[in-house]
């Protein structure tokens, strides 16, 4: 991934050594990425799904391109992580993914990055759509889906499922 930046971020990629180094603690992320890690990230339940990133980022390399941490540009700080995966039910799809720190949110970060990333993941060869899906009690993400363009398709088993 090249760097996307909007007015006020910007998704750098978070490669397999960045996310060995966020397993240990925020130091050696920061170390590793180059920049200050808010506290709290990467929460607990984030790291716990990294080593299957690194594992599946060993089967599907072009994947890592997809995965970013957000850069608060003017704190220059690490503030959450935007990226996708290949679709399990069609290689035309990327499904989008992301979490932002209790601190950062609220002020239209996610939405701004989101935009972005989704015009991006559409120029990519070989994807028509980009699709998404949250809980139907996750009003922050329901209004960051909808802002950013995605249509909802419906709910099933208390997800609302997303497709540009």
């Amino acid at each position: 991934m090249t760097h996307i930046k909007t007015d006020r971020l910007m998704l750098i990629t978070f490669t397999a050594e960045m996310m060995q180094a966020a397993m240990l603690n925020e130091r050696e992320l920061e170390q590793a990425a180059g920049y200050q890690a808010v506290d709290g990230y990467p929460s607990d339940d984030y790291k716990e799904i990294l080593p299957f990133k690194i594992q599946r980022y060993s089967q599907y390399p072009e994947e890592n391109e997809w995965e970013g941490l957000i850069v608060h540009q003017q704190d220059q700080i690490i503030m959450g992580d935007m990226g996708f995966r290949r679709s399990t039910d069609n290689p035309e799809e990327l499904e989008l993914g992301y979490s932002i720190v209790p601190a950062y949110q609220g002020h239209g970060y996610a939405t701004e990055m989101a935009q972005a990333i989704i015009s991006w993941g559409l120029t990519q060869d070989g994807i028509k759509r980009i699709i998404a899906s949250c809980d139907n009690d996750n009003q922050a993400s329901i209004r960051v889906l909808e802002k950013a363009g995605l249509k909802n398709l419906g709910e099933q088993d208390h997800k609302i499922h997303w497709s540009t």
